[in-house]
């Protein structure tokens, strides 16, 4: 019952409430009867902190909770610094992971067009791709040639296109060499896209994660403090399946879930434009719903997206009127207006 109430509360600046936003860390009861709530201290602003309490404390009185409610904010120390993800990237306001469960949903499709869309609202937008074992973002932007130019010592500038700047493991390979590292390798990878990169004034970066819940997306959580997370995710089971454990890792690094994509759930008829179920249907709602979190949109299989992808001009930049840049474009601004 408590924490349906708190449910009904949403975070300053928020669509979302706290609960969702993974700042309840506790109900327990007390020796001497009634219930200690525990909240991760989510702002260094003290005063948005208290508009906060006292916001939990009226909704307690609202709902009529009779029994004694001893309300405990946990404060992160300063100096635990990366331990608890809580450096911000100079210069960049936002930070989004777009994650998934299990390979093939289609994850970074939907992190190359999410970025176009966000830039083309005017955003200034940088996409990471730390799927260090596997990075597509070189192919799917027509960039497998560039090469980061130097910023100084142990720094680097992004590569830059249509708009988005672009690092990612591609960048420094030859394209059939294959990636045979160990856990610590992928995490320093990843700690230098993030920090060596010059990304300048940025309003989002988008990270591509791998799939799963492994070193890259630990390593991120750590060092970085995330705004929140996109998950993706085909209809069927088997995708929802390994989809939720990927929820459940970042509730446990405290990261926001901003919401659900479901990617695959159709396949459009080139001839009739009908779309066909063939993973099934409502998998992503169903997910959403049960999570208590959007559902972003959902995005049937075209042609046209892998086209696009191959030749390394995403849908929404090579037909911005197609209906799934349509619907990137509307995904875009459910985040924007999300995101205070």
């Amino acid at each position: 019952m408590i924490l349906q109430t708190l449910r009904q509360v949403p975070y300053p600046g928020y669509q979302h409430d706290i609960v969702t936003l993974g700042m309840v860390e506790d109900i327990a009861p007390q020796e001497r009867g009634g219930f200690a709530i525990t909240l991760r201290q989510a702002s260094e602003n003290d005063g948005l902190m208290r508009e906060l309490t006292a916001a939990i404390q009226a909704r307690l009185r609202q709902q009529r909770q009779l029994t004694p409610i001893a309300l405990r904010i946990r404060r992160l120390e300063p100096e635990l610094g990366e331990k608890t993800g809580r450096v911000r990237l100079a210069g960049v306001r936002h930070v989004i992971a777009v994650a998934s469960g299990k390979g093939g949903v289609g994850k970074s499709t939907v992190a190359a067009n999410l970025s176009l869309a966000l830039a083309a609202t005017g955003k200034a937008v940088g996409l990471l791709d730390a799927d260090i074992y596997g990075p597509s973002m070189g192919l799917m932007f027509d960039a497998m040639a560039e090469r980061p130019q130097s910023a100084g010592p142990e720094r680097f500038l992004p590569v830059q296109r249509y708009g988005i700047k672009l690092i990612s493991m591609a960048f420094f390979l030859t394209e059939r060499a294959p990636v045979i590292w160990r856990g610590p390798m992928v995490m320093s990878a990843v700690r230098q896209f993030l920090q060596q990169t010059s990304w300048g004034e940025l309003d989002y970066l988008i990270v591509d994660l791998p799939p799963g819940t492994g070193d890259a997306q630990l390593t991120l959580a750590q060092l970085v403090a995330l705004d929140g997370a996109v998950i993706v995710t085909t209809p069927q089971d088997l995708a929802l399946l390994d989809a939720m454990r990927a929820v459940r890792m970042f509730h446990q690094v405290h990261c926001p879930i901003l919401g659900v994509v479901e990617n695959m759930s159709g396949l459009v008829c080139p001839q009739c434009g009908q779309s066909e179920p063939i993973f099934g249907s409502g998998g992503g709602a169903r997910m959403a719903a049960q999570e208590g979190v959007p559902l972003l949109g959902t995005l049937p299989l075209d042609s046209a997206v892998g086209e696009g992808g191959d030749r390394g001009v995403p849908i929404v930049r090579a037909q911005p009127d197609h209906p799934l840049s349509r619907g990137f474009a509307q995904i875009a601004q459910q985040l924007i207006g999300t995101l205070p």
